[in-house]
């Protein structure tokens, strides 16, 4: 499976270990940036990682930032984008099985860097349930 990853300076050192978590499981990583944690401009990154996911060049995609909101509001921006931010494993189960989201976004200021890879590994290990789920996802663009 290949992974999109990107963020902010805020979310720099949990994006670097998601990064070494994800490589020793065996998934295809692409780093996005930004490269360091000087303060940046988080749509420079997120713009192309959403980019990505949307043409499905990567499967799925992770941001992390300080509070996971611009990061997440800047991925959603695009039409083929369900980027869900989530504080607990629980929210990115639910953001995979009812919204089929494919960007799960993390708030590295606010949670341990534990419950972020169990953020990961749980969105990365649910599926989408289709059904009536599907009817609701499907009226989610805006044209």
């Amino acid at each position: 499976m290949k992974i999109a990853i990107g963020g902010d300076h805020a979310g720099f050192e949990y994006k670097v270990e998601i990064i070494n978590y994800l490589e020793n499981r065996g998934f295809d990583v692409k780093d996005f940036g930004p490269f360091s944690s000087e303060p940046c401009d988080y749509p420079d990154y997120v713009h192309p990682l959403a980019k990505a996911i949307e043409s499905e060049e990567y499967h799925l995609g992770i941001v992390v930032c300080g509070s996971g909101n611009g990061v997440a509001i800047t991925a959603n921006k695009h039409q083929g984008v369900r980027c869900a931010l989530a504080w607990k494993a629980e929210l990115a189960s639910l953001a995979r099985s009812h919204n089929n989201a494919n960007i799960v976004s993390i708030p590295a200021r606010f949670i341990s860097l534990e419950q972020a890879l169990e953020i990961v590994e749980v969105f990365l290990n649910t599926g989408f349930e289709g059904g009536r789920h599907q009817d609701r996802v499907v009226k989610i663009p805006h044209t």
